[in-house]
């Protein structure tokens, strides 16, 4: 199990892929710089996260299930993962099953119809 809020080294601005090589609702996987990096297309915006589930320690989180929930009266994103399906906060990282769990979380832009990651947020 891993403690909150991994830090990695920076890394820089990575094309990813197309927006449109990413269903809404969906997640895919690139290698950046020997990291799996899940990227994913939810609510019109793009997030990344690393791949990594902290519970398992499988590379799934980009084939989880995406969706929202509301906390503290604002709505926000998450991806569950697809094997025990523990929740991910797509902005924090932060699990939403144990505070203290994780994963890293990534910048994101979107710009001229491609997607792009940058260092962890």
């Amino acid at each position: 199990m891993t403690t909150a809020l991994t830090i990695h080294p920076p890394i820089p601005w990575t094309r990813v892929c197309r927006l449109d090589d990413i269903l809404p609702g969906t997640g895919v996987c690139a290698l950046i710089q020997g990291q799996q990096v899940a990227v994913f297309r939810v609510g019109g915006r793009v997030y990344a996260t690393g791949n990594r589930d902290p519970y398992t320690g499988a590379n799934v989180l980009s084939r989880g299930l995406t969706g929202s929930y509301t906390a503290g009266g604002v709505t926000r994103v998450k991806v569950a993962s697809p094997l025990l399906k523990h929740a991910f906060d797509l902005e924090s990282g932060l699990s939403l099953d144990d505070p203290r769990v994780s994963v890293p979380v990534y910048a994101t832009r979107t710009e001229g119809g491609d997607v792009w990651t940058g260092s962890p947020a």
